[in-house]
């Protein structure tokens, strides 16, 4: 059988994918490999994930940032779903996750996701299983284990697994103001009270374990008790999952799984960092992979930015990955834009954590960038920036002309009050020293993560749909 990463770590082997995130992160690969081996960082790389280029998500490393995407019952298909990979790429996304519930045949959509992802690919299997079932009650043991397997076969590259969510745990819910909000856990729950039985996922979880380790399928441990409010954040239900994610990691590390730890939620500002801390000394210093979380709950339609802000704490504080939040959150089903913006906002949160954590070089970004406007250079300016497009997009509003690309002023102070020329003016009349530093980005240590352009992967274009469906006869989600 094929190794895991975590297991060709363990034994000193130093692996290509290994070596390629060495070169991606600036780091040595000696050093990748002890992170790797020590659980302080993972490689979601499955054996049959062909399209993939290895990256990695650690604490030690460039703040990494995953792109939720899938069909859902009611809107999206497999056309739509691809046009989303390919703008999550394109925008920067580390990593995507395939969340669909509907909108077609799942497997099909998960394939050619699989197929043409640079990037690792996760997966919910729980959501494939119980869309199989007409009531929850009917979720066995055994269809679980299938869809688990299924998915690993298929290239799956990390899977949420709902396993600490217990029946014990069940009643510390009952004062909570927003109750279980993880879709994964409410059916979980709702299967444990219907059947009376412990969680399948956890009472199997030793299982999963063996199918993971056959195909190096990455665990991510489902926060099935995150709070979905400030209210919630931090309860007695919320721990005691914890402390069971916990003692799973120590079981998936037994079986060479590598694992890292989903989190919350919705938490407020002054408790963001000591849910880190928490779930750094709880899980061992597994890798934390948060939602978020969002601070306030007052701004549906802007949770992408309340949602950042805790994100960028959360990082700052040690968690290894940000799973991004669009403008839709609690609203719908994100389009494009909204997978863009969402992404422009967690690329500057896992960006901002980056500098202040003083990640090597990724500064350097930032400094390349006010050189350009301090120098009126307009295209590099936005040729630096996160996102090119919108950058110039937004310049030309007001002054569209070629000739402003060269203009020492901008719409908003015009020529007489722009500040930078009126410095410049000053300088140049010796009145005061010249500014002449100039930061080199081809010689910067950053990270790939840390250095522009955002979203390097232009290899992963949209398939020609006639590969995987005849465009005449589209499957749409309400002809299920």
């Amino acid at each position: 059988m094929a190794e895991t990463q975590l297991q060709h770590a363990r034994e000193g082997t130093v692996t290509s994918a290994m070596e390629r995130v060495a070169e991606r992160e600036n780091v040595d690969p000696e050093f990748v490999r002890e992170q790797v081996a020590e659980g302080q960082a993972v490689i979601p790389a499955n054996h049959h994930h062909d399209a993939l280029d290895a990256m990695i998500i650690g604490r030690e490393f460039s703040t990494k940032v995953n792109a939720n995407i899938g069909a859902s019952e009611t809107t999206s298909d497999l056309e739509e779903e691809l046009e989303k990979l390919h703008t999550a790429v394109h925008y920067g996304a580390d990593t995507v996750m395939d969340l669909s519930t509907g909108g077609g045949d799942l497997d099909r959509i998960r394939q050619a996701n699989i197929d043409h992802s640079p990037v690792p690919v996760g997966t919910v299997p729980l959501y494939e299983a119980r869309r199989q079932v007409d009531d929850v009650a009917d979720l066995s043991h055994e269809l679980l284990l299938d869809v688990i397997e299924k998915q690993a076969e298929q290239g799956v590259d990390y899977m949420t697994i709902h396993a600490g969510i217990l029946m014990e745990h069940l009643p510390k819910t009952d004062g909570r103001k927003t109750g279980i909000v993880s879709r994964g856990g409410s059916i979980m729950a709702q299967w444990m009270e219907e059947r009376g039985m412990q969680n399948p996922l956890y009472a199997k979880f030793e299982e999963i374990c063996d199918i993971f380790a056959e195909h190096d399928v990455t665990f991510s441990l489902g926060d099935s008790l995150r709070p979905g409010s400030l209210a919630d954040a931090g309860d007695e239900a919320q721990y005691a999952e914890l402390d069971t994610l916990g003692e799973l990691t120590q079981v998936a590390w037994d079986y060479g799984v590598q694992v890292m730890v989903e989190g919350p939620g919705h938490v407020p500002m002054d408790m963001v960092a000591e849910q880190v801390e928490r779930q750094q000394r709880v899980c061992d210093g597994a890798p934390f992979y948060v939602l978020g979380p969002l601070v306030t709950d007052i701004a549906p339609g802007y949770d992408h930015i309340t949602s950042a802000i805790g994100a960028a704490i959360a990082a700052q504080a040690g968690a290894a990955m940000l799973c991004y939040v669009t403008p839709k959150e609690h609203l719908g089903l994100p389009e494009r834009e909204d997978v863009r913006d969402g992404l422009a906002s967690y690329r500057i949160a896992a960006h901002a954590a980056d500098v202040g954590q003083g990640q090597p070089g990724a500064r350097d970004w930032d400094d390349a960038l006010s050189e350009a406007r301090y120098n009126f250079d307009w295209r590099r300016q936005f040729d630096l920036a996160l996102d090119p497009e919108r950058a110039q997009a937004y310049h030309d509003q007001t002054l569209p002309g070629d000739n402003y690309k060269d203009a020492r002023f901008c719409s908003m102070c015009g020529v007489e009050f722009c500040s930078m020329r009126i410095d410049q003016d000053a300088r140049d009349a010796g009145d005061m020293d010249e500014l002449d530093d100039e930061t080199d980005l081809d010689a910067s240590p950053a990270a790939e993560t840390n250095v522009p352009p955002v979203g390097t992967h232009e290899e992963a274009d949209v398939p020609d749909q006639s590969e995987y469906i005849d465009l005449g006869d589209r499957v749409h989600a309400d002809d299920d």
